[in-house]
C-alpha cells in the first residue's frame, strides 16, 4: 500500500514550491538574482522585463503570484497591473520596488496589487510573502502599511 500526502500533512515548504510566480523587472540582473534565491521555494514560470513582456507572460502562465517593479519602460507596474485585470482579475500581484515614495505605494495598490515590499528584503521573507499574497493576505513593511493606512483614512493626498 503506498503512502499519499493528505492536505493535512503537507509542508508550508510544499506548499510554497507549488506556488507559480512571474518575476516582472526591467533589470536582468535583478531578475536573475530573484530567480536564484527564490527558486529552490517557489516555481517560476515565466519573467517579463517591460509593460508588454510582463503582461505575455503572466496571461500565459496565470501564475498565483507576480513580483512586480513599479518604475519600468512601457508605462510601469501599474500599467501591468492595469492590463491584465482587464482579462485575468484574479491574478495577484506583489510590488518589489527599490522607492519607498507614498505615491509609488499607494498606486500600485489602487491599481491592484495586494502587497508592496522594496528590494532589500530578504530572500526568506520574500518567500513568505509570496505565499501571504498567494492566500490572499495583504503584505507590507511597517512603514509602508502606514502609508496605505494614511492614503485611504484621507490623511494624506495621493
Amino acid at each position: 500500500m503506498s503512502e499519499q500526502t493528505s492536505p493535512e500533512t503537507t509542508t508550508p515548504e510544499a506548499t510554497n514550491r507549488q506556488r507559480r510566480v512571474v518575476v516582472v523587472d526591467d533589470h536582468a540582473m535583478f531578475r536573475s538574482g530573484v530567480k536564484h534565491d527564490i527558486g529552490p521555494y517557489v516555481t517560476i514560470v515565466g519573467e517579463g522585463e517591460d509593460v508588454a513582456t510582463a503582461v505575455e507572460a503572466i496571461t500565459r502562465t496565470t501564475p498565483d503570484v507576480v513580483l512586480l517593479d513599479v518604475h519600468m519602460p512601457g508605462g510601469g507596474g501599474i500599467e501591468v497591473i492595469k492590463q491584465v485585470h482587464a482579462t485575468q482579475p484574479d491574478i495577484r500581484f506583489l510590488a518589489v520596488s527599490v522607492s519607498d515614495a507614498a505615491e509609488d505605494v499607494i498606486g500600485v495598490i489602487r491599481a491592484g496589487a495586494r502587497g508592496y515590499v522594496t528590494k532589500s528584503i530578504s530572500a526568506p521573507e520574500l518567500v513568505e510573502a509570496i505565499g501571504r499574497v498567494a492566500d490572499g493576505d495583504a503584505v507590507f513593511s511597517p512603514r509602508l502599511a502606514g502609508f496605505v493606512l494614511d492614503a485611504f483614512s484621507g490623511a494624506i493626498d495621493i
